[in-house]
């Protein structure tokens, strides 16, 4: 039996309200990355046919951004935003001329706004929604303390079997419901045949009249289809960045990961926890970072280099074995062998030769040189 096509629908259209901020939620940067990008790399490894992002605030700025993403094959704005459901009704609106499409293919529905999301938990709920048959399956974590979580969707079970019978919003539990332990993520699996026919019957919630995807539930097990969940093992994988806070919050995580990949691959930090490292540096071998090293955007180092204490490096070529002290540097090129600072300043487009010694409170000319 040939295995079931994927389609992933990326939500990109949200408001964002909470961030205060005129850049499109998707586009707040993440240990140098737009926040979108984590998402679409971890969607990239699921080996999708096609790839739909649904923008809407700012869909001209979003669609520049996503023009040359992998793995993004469509883009397409939901113009009025009614919540998540109708979000993926817009998204859907691009496969129409899909001819390859199959009942039982499946589609992925991923939110914009969840960084840490590892590709093997996209993997995982795949498996589990194909061996399980079910129509949908959501991604769900459980927390010791829901009331904590703040505002959270959980998971309602009834009947003999305890099965999935709906989402509920916060701010819309009652009693015991408070008590549930089991939280519903944006995140799902669901077969393609039934996801728009299930979205059409959604009843709206609320005064805003917003068509939520977990509306879903109540349509398809009404029907006699069965709704599977499939835990994530971090609930932080799964969570949201919907303010500041949490964008603060997932930024440490990420360059906890980035500082322990690099330090698995041979580099020394002298404290991890003031080492800060973009996801877009290159670093070789034998280089040693010491405390307040902050490296930025396209920086490379070089084998051997040792880099601080308290230095900025951004968008800079550093030779090998060269030694950089307090210092702040922006698109410069520093010769292997050196040794720049302590206190020195590298403008945009300075050039040192190899074994060039600057000496302390160096600053680099206007002109570059």
């Amino acid at each position: 039996m040939e295995t079931p096509s994927l389609t992933v629908v990326v939500l990109a259209a949200g408001d964002g309200v909470r961030m205060q901020s005129s850049r499109p939620k998707p586009l707040h940067r993440l240990c140098g990355r737009p926040m979108i990008s984590y998402v679409l790399e971890a969607v990239e490894s699921v080996n999708a046919r096609r790839v739909v992002a649904v923008v809407g605030r700012g869909a001209k700025r979003m669609t520049r951004e996503l023009a040359d993403s992998k793995p993004v094959t469509d883009v397409v704005e939901q113009a009025v935003r009614r919540g998540t459901g109708d979000a993926v009704l817009a998204g859907l609106t691009a496969l129409d001329d899909d001819i390859h499409s199959d009942a039982d293919d499946d589609i992925i529905i991923v939110p914009a706004d969840v960084p840490l999301l590892r590709p093997e938990t996209l993997h995982r709920l795949i498996s589990s929604h194909r061996s399980s048959g079910a129509a949908a399956t959501v991604l769900t974590t459980h927390v010791e303390h829901p009331d904590e979580a703040g505002q959270k969707m959980r998971v309602v079970r009834g009947g003999r079997d305890d099965s999935v019978t709906g989402v509920i919003e916060s701010i819309d539990l009652v009693g015991n419901e408070h008590e549930v332990t089991e939280l519903a993520s944006n995140i799902w699996c669901v077969r393609r045949s039934l996801l728009a026919p299930a979205l059409r019957r959604v009843r709206p919630g609320h005064a805003a009249g917003e068509v939520h995807l977990a509306g879903i539930i109540e349509v398809l097990t009404g029907t006699g289809h069965r709704v599977e969940v499939c835990a994530a093992t971090d609930a932080g994988e799964v969570a949201g960045i919907n303010d500041r806070i949490e964008l603060a919050a997932a930024e440490a995580e990420l360059r906890h990961r980035t500082n322990l990949a690099w330090l698995a691959r041979g580099v020394t930090m002298l404290d991890p926890d003031r080492t800060y490292i973009d996801s877009t540096v290159e670093l070789a071998p034998d280089v040693t970072l010491y405390p307040g090293t902050i490296l930025q955007g396209d920086t490379v180092i070089g084998e051997g280099c040792e880099i601080g204490p308290d230095s900025r490096i951004t968008d800079c070529r550093v030779g090998p074995g060269t030694r950089i002290e307090k210092t702040m540097a922006e698109g410069a090129t520093i010769g292997p062998d050196s040794h720049v600072g302590p206190f020195a300043v590298l403008t945009s487009g300075t050039e040192l030769a190899a074994a060039t010694i600057t000496g302390p409170f160096y600053a680099s000319a206007p002109d570059g040189h």
